[in-house]
């Protein structure tokens, strides 16, 4: 069975909240945006983990790096393209998260792409 994580990133913390293919919740937290806490957080699920999103907000970079470095397929979110289901969208971190994990889990996950230019990392669409 896959599990599906979103996490809503602010400037020093992150809300994740996992899914199951059911769409039953199997954990959610609000993590310090401490690379090892969160790394560890996700362990006792790693191998069911199918993605995780990460809301591409201005800080995105470590974030993904990091879970790209243990090896998660890692999703950016584009906020932009979300703006039209701004009326699905809950107003708090929790249900922000679960809410992430679920547009993935549906496969309707308006994505950007991550391009590198030197030693930048940029966030673009297509």
């Amino acid at each position: 069975m896959g599990l599906y994580v979103g996490m809503d990133l602010h400037s020093t913390n992150c809300y994740a909240g996992i899914i199951d293919e059911e769409e039953k919740q199997q954990f959610s937290c609000k993590l310090p945006n401490d690379k090892a806490k969160i790394i560890s957080a996700l362990a006792p699920y790693r191998r069911e983990i199918t993605g995780v999103v990460v809301e591409s907000t201005y800080n995105w970079y470590w974030l993904v790096d990091t879970l790209m470095e243990e090896g998660y397929k890692v999703h950016l979110a584009n906020p932009a393209a979300m703006k039209q289901y701004e009326g699905i969208k809950y107003i708090n971190d929790k249900s922000d998260a679960f809410w992430l994990a679920r547009m993935l889990r549906l496969g309707i996950l308006p994505e950007g792409h991550i391009k590198v230019v030197g030693f930048v990392k940029q966030f673009f669409c297509i």
